[in-house]
């Protein structure tokens, strides 16, 4: 395992770059997020995400979040953006606000496509900095099953070991709520997880929203 540096903002260029390139070629790579550590690759390698599936020992047919440097990049995954959708990504992103949409049906992606596609734009400066660089790609906390999710580089290699080529270390990451999850799947808007957006300020955008858990 590389761990790069990226505490350092006007020096960090050329880690996030060595990260990109390794992303791209479908390696996996520790990033930090908003609110933890996370397992990071290139969307559409196959190889990619089937490693960040062997590593939290998980199943294929369960989703994992694709995260993207801009709006614009939605229409080239998703199947159609709803005006609800498009709304809340111009109020919203980046931040805490993962958006529940159908996924473009001929992407050539190891990703369930009868499944809705997680989608985010994150808030960290060091992920948006590599998303610059990549385009979009599966991002989920490198965590254990049933264990907290890391906050420093340290605590992910106590986890899952070095399940990835290159770390990018920002120093400790504060603990925050995980994005809320909205699914605009339908004709509807629906939370589907509460989190770093509270349901008020979504519903300053979307009056008619609607509470999963109370529906």
């Amino acid at each position: 395992m590389v761990r790069l540096d990226c505490s350092d903002r006007n020096g960090r260029g050329r880690s996030i770059s060595t990260a990109a390139s390794a992303a791209r070629r479908g390696d996996v790579v520790l990033v930090p997020t908003e609110s933890s550590y996370g397992l990071a690759t290139d969307a559409f390698s196959v190889r990619g995400v089937r490693s960040i599936r062997w590593a939290k020992g998980q199943m294929s047919q369960v989703p994992l979040p694709v995260l993207v440097p801009s709006v614009m990049t939605v229409g080239g995954i998703a199947a159609g953006m709803s005006n609800e959708a498009r709304a809340l990504m111009t109020a919203f992103w980046p931040g805490a606000l993962t958006l529940l949409m159908r996924a473009q049906p001929t992407l050539a992606w190891d990703l369930p496509t009868d499944a809705p596609l997680a989608v985010r734009m994150p808030l960290n400066p060091v992920l948006l900095e590599l998303l610059d660089k990549t385009g979009p790609l599966v991002v989920t906390a490198a965590n254990g099953a049933g264990l907290p999710a890391p906050l420093t580089v340290d605590e992910a290699v106590e986890q899952l070991g070095e399940a990835w080529v290159v770390a990018l270390d920002a120093g400790p990451i504060l603990p925050a709520e995980p994005s809320t999850i909205v699914d605009v799947t339908g004709e509807g808007v629906v939370i589907m997880r509460h989190g770093g957006v509270s349901a008020d300020l979504l519903r300053e955008i979307c009056p008619e929203l609607v509470d999963a858990a109370s529906a």
